[in-house]
């Protein structure tokens, strides 16, 4: 077994679930984030314990993230291991520019939008897609409705209309549903998605622009 996926193992299971922890595991876990730079340095040095710390202190967050933009749980892991598994062979290139949340998070976005062209190519974008607790939601949950209550006939039209909901996420290029997901899904700052997709501040408002701009157009008949 190489040795990198050892030390996944050993951190979060074969299964890519995170290892049972005690409630002292939990809050040395908490405490130990402001610590990252101190487990980098060590993990750069070799120290295979300061990695899984690494790990489990975001092993979490990475599989959920993964699971949102890709809706699918095995891709979803698979993406979660390889995205740790990248970190482990190169974070000796890890130059401190950036928190180690953002340097893995856009290793795990730049794995996402990967799998997002191939299967964009394949057709396989589902007509759902799911909320940061994974639950399944229609895109119309998160279209402004300006009319006066909610109503039936509402939620009937939204049940009905999931094929205009897959059309409209599919008319969108890989990188802009992954700003618009991780802008109004994930809740993260322009900024913050620019960073994980090697981009501007700037360029990423205008991929949001865009993205929104083409879900407005597609979606327009349901509104009416």
């Amino acid at each position: 077994m190489p040795a990198e996926t050892a030390v996944l193992k050993a951190a979060v299971g074969a299964n890519g679930r995170r290892n049972s922890h005690s409630a002292g595991d939990m809050v040395s876990q908490a405490l130990s984030r402001a610590n990252d730079s101190e487990l980098i340095r060590a993990a750069q040095r070799g120290d295979r314990v300061a990695f899984e710390t690494l790990v489990r202190q975001y092993d979490q967050a990475v599989l959920r993230l993964a699971l949102h933009l890709t809706g699918c749980e095995p891709d979803a892991r698979d993406i979660y291991q390889e995205a740790f598994l990248k970190a482990y062979r190169h974070i000796g290139n890890f130059r401190f520019e950036c928190s180690f949340y953002t340097w893995i998070y856009r290793i795990v976005t730049n794995l996402c939008l990967d799998h997002l062209r191939k299967r964009q190519t394949r057709r396989e974008d589902p007509a759902t897609i799911l909320d940061s607790s994974g639950q399944e939601m229609d895109l119309l949950d998160r279209v402004s409705d300006d009319r006066a209550g909610a109503n039936p006939e509402r939620d009937l039209m939204r049940r009905e209309l999931g094929s205009k909901i897959a059309q409209a996420l599919t008319k969108l290029t890989p990188r802009e549903r992954m700003v618009f997901e991780l802008k109004h899904y994930q809740g993260l700052r322009l900024r913050t998605i620019g960073e994980m997709l090697n981009t501007t501040e700037e360029t990423a408002k205008n991929t949001l622009f865009r993205a929104t701009q083409k879900l407005r157009s597609t979606l327009a008949p349901m509104r009416r």
